[in-house]
């Protein structure tokens, strides 16, 4: 998604061109044409990045290139409108402290001249570079593509920790099935482990949430625990979040002995549940020192491992995986109406019952693949949109059991190009990383991501613009 940073360092680009401060300086270089011309230059590239971004995750190597020339040279570009930023600001100041000796002197008239004919090559050079490159887009065919720019404030809860059953549709035979077999007497081991296995997107974790908030499975344990793994697996992290987890608080233990000694004291003697959610680990050794530590709970205790590969599954079952597979016909088909129909209820028309059918598909009974593609329909309207993005956009996924990436790219094509660049950024964090909301917003609106519509608006509406992206990523999200 790095050419989504690409975009938006393009619009800022034409911002800073477009300022007036910019528009004085070219006068006072003689450079204002030049300006001119970068900026128009720049403005037809960006019109044609979205298409490219599109041909290159196609595998289109040609465009992949032209677009690593291009991030070098907006790269310096931007560098270059940096400068001429600073040479507005310190006139500014100049205008304003008349005693600013200093900086009068190493800006005599001479040096001014120099400075002047130096930056003048420099615009120029840059120009003529991203000329080139804008010439060599024909051979690529790229199409411009229209830009939507605001969208309206939408808001919902973010739950993170439970899952409301009645929300969950066609897992009711695997939760059961699950649940008995955590529950069995007929298990060897004191402490087994059972992983729940499938590609992304099944819904592994909301299973396993399902069942960890299970009446049955509430009143069978003394001890329930979750923490998430994900993919750094550090056996002093992992602990500390155990023991965060059975404790209710905030671990601010040191020493791995003294951590060790708190959590055998914890579930030593106790009949637990532990859910270690989003598992990658496939080193053996790894896994042994943590399981170690979890071994002394009573007799019927249980790990619940959720993971996406087998091999993980391999090395940490004690007992069979369990294999999640796709919804149904029938449950594929609930879901969808759920996601993409007003109140969740088929339209009379058949024909976009059977396009919808069709669509659905593609989904491969996969929820989170039908979650987003019903929620894109949602904002089409079926009699004229449907067929068009089932001959077009949806023909071009390659449909591949285990891979459902394409199908989700397809939400992010959707979004709006200011919530692109905003949502691209967020791939600089490592995975599961906690980003801090206000930093976010304020590292979105340093990078020029955050537009206001009104130039008489204030610094304060920029943030509270910046919160309303937030607040629309979320909801698209978890729509």
């Amino acid at each position: 998604m790095a050419e989504r940073l690409l975009f938006g360092s393009a619009e800022r680009i034409i911002q800073t061109l477009g300022s007036l401060a910019a528009k004085e300086i070219g006068l006072l270089w003689g450079v204002e044409d030049e300006l001119q011309s970068l900026m128009n230059t720049v403005s037809t590239i960006k019109a044609v990045l979205l298409d490219a971004e599109e041909k290159q995750a196609a595998g289109n190597h040609g465009v992949r290139d032209w677009l690593g020339k291009l991030d070098d040279a907006i790269y310096d570009a931007d560098d270059l409108l940096d400068a001429i930023s600073t040479e507005a600001l310190r006139r500014e100041i100049m205008t304003l402290d008349k005693k600013a000796k200093k900086v009068r002197i190493f800006f005599s008239k001479s040096n001014q001249l120099v400075y002047r004919l130096g930056m003048g090559h420099k615009i120029k050079a840059i120009r003529e570079r991203l000329d080139t490159i804008d010439a060599s887009r024909e051979r690529f065919q790229l199409e411009k593509r229209h830009v939507e720019t605001r969208v309206g404030k939408r808001e919902r809860d973010n739950t993170h920790s439970f899952v409301p059953a009645e929300e969950v549709i066609g897992r009711e035979l695997d939760k059961k099935a699950v649940i008995d077999r955590l529950i069995a007497s007929d298990v060897e081991e004191d402490v087994s482990i059972l992983p729940i296995v499938g590609i992304g997107g099944l819904g592994k974790t909301t299973l396993a949430q399902l069942i960890f908030n299970d009446e049955v499975v509430q009143k069978h344990f003394q001890l329930k625990m979750w923490v998430c793994v994900s993919n750094t697996f550090d056996v002093k992290n992992i602990s500390e979040k155990i023991l965060e987890s059975a404790t209710k608080r905030k671990s601010e233990i040191v020493e791995m002995d003294t951590l060790m000694g708190y959590l055998k004291e914890k579930i030593d003697g106790k009949k637990y549940l532990l859910v270690l959610d989003d598992v990658w680990n496939e080193d053996f050794e790894k896994w042994l020192g943590l399981k170690r530590l979890l071994m002394g709970g009573a007799r019927g205790s249980r790990i619940l491992v959720t993971t996406r590969n087998e091999s993980v599954a391999r090395i940490t079952g004690t007992v069979q995986s369990y294999s999640l597979r796709g919804l149904d016909e029938h449950a594929s088909w609930t879901l969808f109406k759920q996601m993409t129909f007003e109140k969740g209820q088929e339209p009379k028309n058949s024909s976009i019952v059977a396009i919808g059918r069709e669509i659905l598909e593609k989904c491969l009974g996969v929820p989170l693949a039908i979650r987003t593609i019903g929620s894109l329909l949602r904002s089409k309207n079926p009699e004229t949109g449907w067929l068009s993005f089932k001959n077009n956009e949806l023909s071009k996924i390659s449909q591949n059991e285990s891979d459902i990436l394409p199908t989700l790219k397809l939400s992010y094509d959707h979004l709006p190009s200011h919530l692109k660049n905003c949502f691209a950024y967020c791939s600089l964090f490592p995975k599961d990383h906690k980003i801090d909301r206000s930093t976010l917003i304020k590292l979105w609106i340093a990078q020029g991501f955050v537009k206001l519509s009104d130039q008489d608006r204030c610094l304060d509406d920029v943030g509270h613009d910046g919160h309303e992206y937030f607040m629309d990523l979320l909801w698209r999200a978890f729509f």
